[in-house]
């Protein structure tokens, strides 16, 4: 055996650890809770000098995926993480890679899948992939999540296909416990030996095409070849188990039971409620009770003859599945566990029940009445464990605002409308006369003191007396406001996901057009707005280019709070160059974020919509006349973008009192420039060199704990080279706008 440590950790932690000593290439990741953690933890590590690895932040999984597929081809020992929404994303890319047979291993913190949104674990989004021709390891333990990772690199490539590593969210992502590590890394790549191809990629002597487009019956000879693979990892696994046992002292197999040989009541579930029924196996066997409890280790390829071996004995079996396979009378795991078993001719009665979902807590008591009512006769064959029937006798009903009517919101506060040289005029807006507007967004919401988003909403929102319909987008503003069973909006609101928001607005917007047209609903003009923010603008900027590219008539709001706030803060595509942040650490080997900041008001632009600007909570009457213009246009053109910056004190890492005097040194400094550009041209509606108020960049970043390290002379160049830029995007501005053809 290896000499190995003590560590006290959580499985991310130790998925991260074991990354580390495995020694990989390249990793691509997009911040996803509940796995973002390992991503966060292996840059602390490159920060440091631990590690060399390449870590890619794409700007959403399915990139993400795209790029691990591409590092393996070229013949990277290749790493990833994801969960729930964002292992669905990429999934189409999942087939692309097994069905060509390139490894590599993703960690899947498993989490359940939306909607409605919940970031809690259960096994939801595990089960997608189970046709999807990778091997799937189940860990219930932090400890497993470590030897797992190990385990799966050395099968991938024996048999040329990626693994996953599946473990529960939170309940093993987070949760610390007393682990085993291998000391020195030479013990982990001596047992998983040099990385071997057979037909190298970028062999330029030897050229080899991957992927070509196929007929049958090449087609399914591939996916033979695929069922063959599957084959020999169910070979090859008890093997690699075995001489990790002897490596580490710890022999897994593919199935796990305890008090299982006798057992006359068997309860088999998957992932850390495993090890909480223990508890409960133990309770039943004082008292008398021949009960027993079962894990799978491994999902693919399924272990049919092991679970019948662990199970032949049992009188009664309840399988309990953290997710359900809607309409199948039972979730993934007790179907294939009843096919496993009737195939061996087994004819045990075996129940399922469905627990745990949008990680409701699993307690020792409820693996006790799982077994009681397995053993009981009037029970039925499926069920749901733990469902609580709402109240029907409350008087409720959630009408907790009067209606906001045109007739309530239309005060004449605020006039637009074209000049005979089509440029659109705005008059009035003054913050005491917008101020009686009714606002859309009642004062309850779990926003964070001096949070910049129910500012902006609200000052957006002020200047549109027009009826609204909202979208938001996963994010911060999303989610605190709308914690079910109550919400802050007084207005229609819908969530969709980050990569999709703005197309799911535009069907709306265009169905509801439709209804009018048709005389279903009322005529007269509603804006529809979505609202951005948190990173929305990176995975979501496609869907957003393809709305304004067709010219929906609506709105995307973007609030820029530089970062993925609502994971934990990590970097977006809208962080400052240098800035520190969960996946842009600072340390001997890196100075935070390494590229600089999108410039998503000109990408906009750039597709030719009649109204794009950016604005800031400092100079409201500047923000509410670009609003009232960005809603005439889309009630009357197409679409409009508008963005703000949005302060957030908790990761800015600043003080909520300060805020707007750090927004207003973010314009000042030229950084976030206050212009328009209103149907082609550009103008700049505050120019602070003419005011005399140019600041330099530093003195802006100066302001943030999360960049003040860049006044170090250490980063002078990082500094010199982003005010460069700054001045550059700006000069650039300048010019379209004393230009009319620009």
């Amino acid at each position: 055996m290896e000499k190995q440590v003590v560590e006290y950790a959580s499985g991310n932690e130790m998925a991260a650890m074991a990354i580390r000593q495995i020694g990989y290439d390249l990793m691509g990741y997009y911040p996803i809770t509940p796995s973002t953690q390992i991503a966060e933890g292996l840059d602390v590590m490159r920060a440091e000098g631990r590690t060399d690895l390449i870590m890619i932040a794409a700007e959403g999984e399915h990139s993400a995926a795209g790029i691990c597929y591409g590092a393996a081809v070229g013949g990277g020992r290749v790493i990833n993480a994801t969960s729930a929404n964002g292992l669905l994303y990429a999934i189409e890319q999942f087939p692309v890679q097994s069905g060509t047979r390139y490894p590599m291993v993703m960690n899947v913190a498993c989490r359940t899948i939306s909607g409605p949104l919940s970031i809690k674990g259960d096994h939801s989004d595990i089960m997608f992939m189970l046709n999807a021709g990778w091997p799937i390891l189940f860990a219930h333990s932090a400890q497993e999540v470590y030897d797992f990772n190990i385990i799966a690199l050395k099968l991938a490539e024996a048999v040329r296909l990626p693994v996953i590593v599946a473990f529960d969210g939170f309940f093993t992502s987070h949760q610390k416990r007393r682990c085993m590590r291998f000391e020195h890394k030479h013990a982990v790549r001596d047992f998983l030996g040099p990385k071997k191809e057979e037909y190298p990629f970028l062999d330029l002597e030897h050229p080899i095409t991957v992927g070509s487009y196929m007929n049958e019956p090449d087609l399914i000879n591939n996916r033979y070849q695929l069922h063959l693979a599957m084959k020999e990892a169910d070979k090859l696994l008890p093997e690699i188990f075995r001489e990790y046992g002897s490596l580490s002292g710890r022999e897994y197999g593919k199935v796990e039971g305890y008090c299982h040989e006798d057992a006359e009541t068997l309860l088999l579930l998957l992932g850390s409620s495993y090890d909480t029924s223990l508890e409960a196996i133990d309770k039943l066997r004082k008292a008398g009770k021949k009960a027993g409890a079962v894990t799978i280790h491994v999902l693919r390829p399924f272990p049919a003859k092991e679970i019948y071996d662990h199970c032949k004995k049992a009188s009664h079996i309840v399988v309990a599945d953290r997710q359900d396979s809607y309409g199948a009378g039972g979730g993934n795991l007790s179907l294939e566990v009843r096919s496993a078993l009737q195939r061996s001719g087994c004819t045990v009665k075996v129940k399922s029940l469905v627990y745990g979902l949008g990680g409701k807590d699993f307690f020792a008591e409820d693996a006790v009445k799982m077994i009681q009512w397995a053993e009981d006769a009037g029970t039925p064959d499926f069920a749901y464990y733990g469902v609580a029937k709402g109240d029907e006798t409350s008087e409720d009903k959630g009408n907790f605002f009067a209606p906001l009517t045109p007739e309530r919101t239309r005060i004449g506060a605020i006039q637009v409308k074209e000049d005979e040289m089509g440029k659109v005029q705005v008059s009035g807006g003054s913050l005491n006369a917008t101020a009686a507007v009714p606002k859309r967004l009642a004062p309850g919401h779990g926003a964070c003191p001096g949070c910049g988003i129910p500012v902006n909403l609200n000052l957006l929102l002020r200047a549109i007396e027009d009826p609204v319909v909202l979208l938001f987008q996963t994010g911060c503003g999303m989610i605190v406001t709308t914690s079910y069973p109550r919400t802050s909006f007084k207005v229609p609101f819908l969530h969709n996901l980050f990569q999709n928001g703005a197309a799911t607005l535009s069907g709306l917007a265009e169905i509801c057009y439709r209804k009018q047209k048709k005389g279903e609903i009322p005529a007269g003009d509603i804006i529809f707005i979505m609202v951005s923010g948190d990173g929305g603008m990176d995975i979501g900027m496609g869907s957003a280019l393809g709305t304004a590219l067709r010219g929906h008539r609506l709105i995307l709001f973007e609030y820029d709070n530089g970062g993925y706030m609502n994971t934990g803060y990590q970097l977006s595509y809208s962080t400052p160059k240098g800035a520190k942040s969960a996946t842009s650490h600072v340390g001997k080997a890196q100075y935070g974020k390494t590229f600089f900041h999108k410039d998503m008001p000109q990408i906009m632009a750039a597709t030719g919509i009649p109204y794009v600007a950016t604005m800031v909570e400092s100079n409201p009457v500047d923000f509410i006349k670009k609003a009232a213009k960005a809603a005439y246009y889309a009630k009357t053109t197409g679409t409009a973008y508008v963005k703000a910056l949005s302060a957030c004190p908790l990761n800015w890492n600043d003080k909520p009192s300060t805020e707007r005097k750090v927004i207003e040194a973010a314009v000042d400094c030229c950084y976030f420039p206050l212009y328009e550009v209103e149907k082609g041209r550009t103008t700049l509606n505050y120019d602070p060199d003419k005011l005399g108020k140019r600041i330099p960049v530093v003195d802006w970043l100066s302001m943030m704990g999360r960049t003040k390290h860049l006044k170090k002379e250490t980063y002078a160049e990082i500094v010199d080279g982003m005010q460069k830029e700054v001045d550059r995007r700006f000069e650039v501005l300048r010019a379209k706008a004393e230009n009319p053809l620009l």
